[in-house]
C-alpha cells in the first residue's frame, strides 16, 4: 500500500495571512528612533514644569465618556467603541480620550486631598473615524491636565510649555489660536441666540449641522463645510455674552502671554468638541499636515471633577496628537537614529566566548554593542557592519583572542582615526573619548 504523502502535512489556506485591523497600525523600527525623540524631549519638557506621571487603564465605564465628553458629541454619538461585557454586563468602552480617565482617577485616589496637582499621561486613545493622513482609529496622546488652579496663570503656563516643546522639537509655523468660550449660564444665554441664528439661515445648513442644533450648535461654528463658512463668520460671538469675571479672566491670560512672548489669535470660532469645556480654549495648528491640522489642543474644564463625583475643583489641561507631530517632525526634516556604537566581527574557530565576554565588557561602559551572531565570513560581516550605521567595527578573530587585543575600525566618514590593533581597555577609552 501506499501511503499519502500529504496526509500529515498541515493544509495552507488561502490568504491565510493576517494583516492589521483598519485604522490600527504597526509602528516599525525604522520609526521607533523619531518616536523615542519625541516622547523623550515631552517627558523632560513637562519634568522642568513640575508635571507627575500618572498611568490610567485603557477601559473605563461607558457611562464616565458619556457624563464627560458629553452625549451629543460625535465621540459619543458615533466614534467610541463600546460593548457589554459578556461575563458581567459591564458597559465597557475602548477610552477615546485621557481628561476623563484621568479626572476619574483623581477622584477616586483623593490626588487633590493635600492641594493641587498637577498631572500627565501618554498612551493610546481610540476612536472609530474615517482614516487619513494624521487620524487613525487607534492614536496616542500626551495629556496633561492641572487641578486646583483657577487662576490664568496655569491656563498661560500650558500654552507656554507647548511652544517651548515645539522649539525642543526643532519645529517651526505652528500657530496659537486662543478663545473664551465662557461659563455653563454664559453658554446656555449665547446658545439661544445661536439657534435662533442658525434658525433663520436654515436653508445653508448642511445635515450634520441640522443634527446639531438643538443639541450642540456652538460646533457648528467649527464646520469645515465651506458653503457655510461665510455665514458662520457672520454669527454672533460669544464673547459678547461674556460677563465681567470671564472676561477678566481672559484678558489675564492675554497678558501673560503677551509677557512671555507668544503669538497668538483671538479666534471667535474656536469652540472644542467637547462639552466640560469652559472659559479659556486654546489650539496649536499647522498648515502642514491637511485637514488634520490640530497638533494639540485643551482648555479649561471647571466643573468636570464635580461633574464625576469629586469636590469642586477647577482645573485645565490639553493633549497633544503624537502622530500629527510626528509626522510633522518628519516634514521639517527631523531625524534621530539608534544606530550603536560598535559593530563586533568575530571570525574564527574560538572567537565566539571572547566575543560574547567583550560585548558585555563593552555595554558595562555604557557602550552600545552590535553583538554579530550566527557566523558567517570576514566580508559578509563587514557589510552587515556597514549597513548598521554603527561608528566602529571591532574586530575580533583568532590572532586577536591569542594576542588580547582588538581590532578598531572606523566606519563613518564623521569618525576621525585609522584602523589599529588596541587593548580591550584602550578600544574602550579610545570609543568612549570619541563620545564626547
Amino acid at each position: 500500500m501506499v501511503e499519502n504523502s500529504t496526509k500529515n502535512k498541515p493544509t495552507k489556506l488561502p490568504n491565510s495571512r493576517f494583516q492589521s485591523i483598519k485604522g490600527f497600525y504597526d509602528i516599525l523600527p525604522e520609526h521607533t528612533p523619531l518616536w523615542f525623540r519625541l516622547e523623550d524631549t515631552a517627558r523632560r519638557v513637562l519634568a522642568q514644569y513640575g508635571y507627575k506621571n500618572i498611568r490610567m487603564p485603557l477601559v473605563e465605564p461607558t457611562d464616565l465618556f458619556v457624563r464627560s465628553v458629553g452625549e451629543h458629541t460625535d465621540i459619543v454619538e458615533k466614534e467610541m467603541y463600546a460593548w457589554e461585557d459578556a461575563l458581567n454586563g459591564d458597559k465597557l468602552a475602548l477610552r477615546p480620550e485621557g481628561t476623563a480617565g484621568c479626572v476619574r482617577a483623581v477622584v477616586e485616589n483623593n490626588l487633590t486631598y493635600n492641594g493641587s496637582v498637577r498631572l500627565w499621561y501618554s498612551g493610546a486613545m481610540f476612536r472609530h473615524e474615517n482614516v487619513q493622513k494624521g487620524r487613525q482609529r487607534q492614536f496616542h496622546q500626551i495629556g496633561v491636565e492641572a487641578f486646583g488652579y483657577d487662576s490664568p496663570q496655569v491656563d498661560a503656563e500650558q500654552i507656554v510649555l507647548l511652544a517651548r516643546l515645539w522649539r525642543e522639537l526643532g519645529i517651526q509655523d505652528v500657530a496659537l489660536q486662543i478663545n473664551s468660550i465662557g461659563d455653563a449660564h454664559e453658554r446656555a444665554q449665547y446658545r439661544t441666540v445661536l439657534i435662533a441664528y442658525f434658525e433663520q439661515h436654515a436653508d445653508l445648513l448642511d445635515e450634520d449641522a441640522k443634527r446639531r442644533l438643538h443639541t450642540n450648535p456652538l460646533r457648528i461654528l467649527d464646520t469645515k463645510n465651506p458653503h457655510m463658512q461665510a455665514m458662520c463668520e457672520a454669527a454672533p460671538k460669544l464673547i459678547d455674552c461674556l460677563g465681567e469675571e470671564t472676561r477678566a479672566h481672559f484678558e489675564g491670560l492675554c497678558k501673560l502671554l503677551d509677557a512671555a512672548g507668544v503669538a497668538y489669535q483671538v479666534n471667535a470660532r474656536l469652540v472644542r468638541g467637547l462639552d466640560y469645556y469652559n472659559r479659556t480654549v486654546f489650539e496649536w495648528v499647522t498648515t502642514k499636515l491637511g485637514a488634520q491640522g490640530t497638533i494639540a489642543g485643551g482648555g479649561r474644564y471647571d466643573t468636570l471633577v464635580e461633574r464625576l463625583g469629586g469636590d469642586a475643583t477647577p482645573a485645565c489641561g490639553f493633549g497633544i496628537g503624537l502622530e500629527r507631530v510626528f509626522l510633522l517632525m518628519q516634514e521639517y526634516g527631523i531625524t534621530a537614529d539608534d544606530a550603536p556604537d560598535v559593530y563586533l566581527v568575530n571570525v574564527g574557530e574560538n572567537v565566539e566566548q571572547a566575543a560574547f565576554s567583550i560585548a558585555e565588557q563593552l555595554r558595562n561602559a555604557n557602550i552600545q554593542v552590535l553583538l554579530h551572531a550566527g557566523g558567517g565570513s570576514f566580508k559578509s560581516q563587514m557589510k552587515k557592519a556597514d549597513r548598521s550605521q554603527a561608528k566602529f567595527a571591532l574586530i575580533l578573530g583568532d590572532d586577536e583572542v591569542a594576542s588580547s587585543q582588538v581590532t578598531l575600525k572606523p566606519m563613518l566618514a564623521t569618525v576621525k582615526g585609522e584602523q589599529q590593533q588596541l587593548s580591550i581597555e584602550a578600544a574602550i577609552a579610545y570609543i568612549t573619548a570619541s563620545k564626547n
